[in-house]
């Protein structure tokens, strides 16, 4: 059975779509099946992996609210082994249709339930806040994947979104866990930099992630052609950063031999 991880932290602009997009890429480029899961209704994971958001008819709005089979919903991408399942505009509803339904933090876990034995990891791209969707992401997850800029009020929004990874372990998810924390948008010319990541290695140790993962133009420049860095700029310092990323999360789920992530010519679906 795979693993289902939650890329969520409540603070927008810290690299959480980038790390979803990024990350997925380079695990399905070292031959795991990857899914991932567009519950944000800007839909940028979406866009990022080459679909457009603004035509997609079907996205995880109609196994939650509607009934469908969530491998229904199911699109490929442009990498071998990496699949999607799109956002749409009415996931922006969503929040407010779920509160009267029945079971409501825990339908993402439902419907998805199905899926595990497919896929060796399936990610979750959260909206940047904590509101029912992204509940039911956690409520859903084995774990929890925290992208952390590093920037003084980042450590701030961290201690919140620890708190209520608490409270979902306590009353919705007992088996959740925190994955780690990738520190994002990493500038080693500035002290602040520095100073979150060595406060942030301080209170959580070796959950936070060696790989740290800088500011890259190209990793800017790479969803505006919805391509993942890999495909867009793959000698690029962010490509090499979500690759070692990737390596490492590998490496500590005990895939030892497969972690040695190519850096070769993308294996693109369908090639």
């Amino acid at each position: 059975m795979g693993e289902t991880i939650a890329c969520a932290n409540q603070k927008g602009g810290v690299g959480k779509t980038t790390t979803v997009v990024n990350l997925a890429a380079y695990l399905a480029l070292e031959g795991q099946q990857v899914l991932v899961v567009d519950i944000d209704p800007q839909g940028n994971a979406t866009s990022g992996l080459g679909h457009d958001k603004a035509t997609v008819e079907r996205s995880m709005y109609e196994a939650l609210v509607g009934g469908s089979a969530a491998r229904s919903l199911i699109v490929p991408t442009a990498i071998a082994g990496l699949s999607l399942i799109p956002a749409s505009t009415d996931l922006a509803g969503l929040e407010i249709e779920l509160v009267p339904l029945e079971r409501r933090e825990r339908r993402l876990r439902t419907v998805l339930e199905p899926l595990r034995e497919e896929f060796d990891y399936v990610l979750f791209d959260c909206p940047p806040s904590v509101g029912l969707i992204t509940i039911n992401a956690l409520t859903a997850a084995d774990s929890v994947l925290i992208p952390l800029q590093c920037e003084y009020y980042a450590l701030e929004g961290l201690s919140q979104l620890l708190a209520t990874i608490n409270l979902v372990r306590d009353h919705l998810n007992p088996s959740l866990r925190i994955k780690g924390v990738l520190l994002t948008m990493y500038d080693a010319r500035t002290t602040l930099s520095a100073d979150v990541s060595a406060e942030v290695r301080r209170h959580l140790g070796d959950r936070v992630f060696e790989t740290r993962v800088p500011r890259s133009v190209r990793l800017s420049e790479a969803p505006s052609y919805g391509q993942p860095v890999a495909l867009y700029s793959p000698g690029s310092k962010g490509a090499e950063a979500y690759r070692n990323a990737a390596t490492e999360l590998l490496r500590r789920d005990g895939h030892v031999e497969s972690a040695k992530v190519s850096v070769g010519v993308p294996q693109l679906a369908g090639v």
